[in-house]
């Protein structure tokens, strides 16, 4: 797979070479289980406060304030399943664009009635349009506000410091799924009002199934998981040791390289704007690729063609691995919710492009070479 060019960072990341060193390491040496009382557990239980430390260091929270879960999909869940368990929540505004960790969830609860689901309306470039929110909140209580910070699929950055203020104003409980933003951008969870955030390490750098929550200490909800004692009464089931110190030893390089990464990743998402712009006429740009948007993700429209149903297999073919929507889509016939609800025209296929640290401009050049090949 080595020669291969990998355009998916959104669905999946490389993990580092150091993250890779430091769970070996520890898998060599720590075996007990950090529930254990005797030598062997505690040697285990430090390692995975010492992570929690550090990723509350990094966010400026408090460690009593992370819960380690399997990754997003869990904290998305656990964030809104006991919002409305613990918190009094009986409407939940969210929009059409968000991931289905969230979307499912909201449906399921109003499916049983639990909670009163409201989309907030979308503006043409997909961002939200705060002048609905602030209706929404002002005309329903009892509110949680499920809104994501990065698009997974076209990119747009929210402005969740004034999501945040909104819902303060409001009194409703804020969460976001962070999971494509953290460790791209800098977050101060002090000066955001927002009361639960995900997380998940596979997105930076780390491995797969091990992320965590960010639950704000003035919200107290009950267990998600129930069993043990594990992650203070929060969530039951022995942690995954190796995954959580995996996750924190990604996420201090992610931080520590971030402003290198920002500056060489934008410029690369930059360069292949231009030269997709003029090479290929007639393409477009789903979300607010040139504004308001993540540097790592570009969701990029192609004219109408006979190959349009064979393009991602094509650049699959040709050694190229991109994704036609979001990565939890794959393999299904159905096509992206998110561009279905910014009615992207269906007979111009879509492609996303997400970028990570290894890429290069030789390999954007490479990709608009085949794209050029297989749309002629």
């Amino acid at each position: 797979m080595n020669n291969r060019i990998y355009f998916d960072n959104a669905a999946t990341t490389p993990i580092y070479a150091e993250v890779i060193d430091v769970m070996t390491e520890t898998m060599k040496i720590h075996f007990g289980n950090p529930s254990s009382t005797h030598a062997h557990g505690r040697e285990v239980r430090t390692l995975i406060e010492d992570a929690r430390k550090s990723i509350s260091k990094t966010l400026n929270c408090s460690p009593g304030e992370i819960f380690f879960t399997s990754g997003g999909t869990e904290a998305d869940n656990m964030a809104i399943r006991k919002s409305v368990d613990c918190l009094g929540i009986k409407n939940i505004i969210t929009s059409s664009i968000e991931h289905h960790a969230v979307l499912h969830t909201v449906e399921e609860l109003e499916k049983h009635g639990v909670v009163n689901k409201h989309f907030v309306k979308l503006l043409p470039d997909g961002h939200i349009n705060f002048t609905h929110l602030e209706e929404l909140l002002q005309t329903n209580s009892n509110c949680l506000v499920s809104l994501m910070h990065i698009n997974n699929e076209i990119g747009n950055l929210l402005a969740i410091e004034k999501v945040g203020e909104l819902c303060n104003t409001y009194h409703a409980i804020f969460h976001s799924d962070t999971v494509q933003t953290i460790a791209h951008y800098p977050i101060d969870l002090q000066k955001i009002n927002i009361d639960f955030i995900a997380c998940s390490a596979h997105k930076f750098n780390g491995p797969k199934g091990t992320g965590f929550i960010y639950i704000n200490g003035k919200n107290k909800i009950d267990p998600f998981i129930t069993g043990g004692s594990q992650e203070r009464n929060m969530r039951g089931g022995t942690e995954n040791v190796y995954g959580i110190v995996g996750l924190a030893k990604a996420l201090e390089v992610s931080y520590r390289d971030l402003e290198i990464n920002q500056k060489g990743i934008g410029e690369l998402k930059k360069y292949m704007i231009e030269k997709l712009k003029s090479t290929i006429h007639g393409v477009e740009f789903n979300g607010d690729a040139d504004g308001n948007s993540s540097y790592t993700i570009l969701n990029v429209s192609f004219p109408p063609t006979p190959v349009a149903e064979m393009l991602l297999f094509k650049l699959d073919i040709a050694g190229i691995s991109v994704s036609g929507g979001s990565a939890c889509a794959s393999g299904s016939n159905v096509g992206s919710h998110v561009l279905a609800a910014l009615e992207v025209d269906q007979n111009r296929p879509s492609i996303r492009f997400s970028f990570g640290k290894q890429n290069t401009k030789q390999e954007v050049d490479l990709l608009i070479e085949k794209l050029v090949e297989i749309l002629n």
